[in-house]
């Protein structure tokens, strides 16, 4: 399904739903960021994804960073909130959701980064290799909150 990422753009749809996602910031012991570049819009992100019913938040976070990424993490605190209204993603099945998600700080387990059907490359990012992607700017945003390592979660 494809997806269309609207940010602060007067022009956009209105949000029908919204739903509950994760994403995770990990790093490596040379403190690269674990990114994926997503099937759906091509663009690089930390691996995420919707909460399933009958998981906890965390479990989503794990799950899904296995599922993309092939690597498995513990979730050990949370980097933010992002709710940003302005932000929605329109599905070419008409859904229009509104930004929800919750990004936690976890730390590597096990695994070597693999792609999936939701991912088409899976790399260890360093911080300064960042510009040269293509990232939506509310992903950029978690990324840069995580290398920041903020005394509190960011909440927006």
């Amino acid at each position: 399904m494809a997806r269309i990422e609207h940010f602060n753009d007067p022009a956009a749809p209105k949000a029908n739903s919204i739903v509950v996602a994760a994403t995770v910031f990990v790093q490596d012991a040379s403190g690269r960021v674990l990114l994926i570049r997503r099937t759906d819009n091509g663009l690089w992100a930390l691996p995420g994804g919707a909460q399933d019913f009958g998981e906890y938040v965390a479990e989503t976070a794990v799950r899904e960073t296995i599922e993309e990424a092939g690597v498995t993490v513990s979730v050990e605190d949370v980097v933010g909130i992002y709710t940003n209204p302005h932000h929605v993603v329109e599905y070419s099945d008409g859904e229009v959701r509104q930004q929800f998600s919750i990004c936690f700080r976890a730390t590597y387990v096990s695994g070597e980064p693999k792609t999936s059907d939701e991912s088409s490359e899976v790399r260890w990012i360093a911080a300064d290799e960042l510009d040269a992607l293509s990232i939506h700017p509310s992903m950029r945003l978690r990324i840069d909150h995580g290398f920041e390592h903020r005394a509190k979660p960011y909440i927006g």
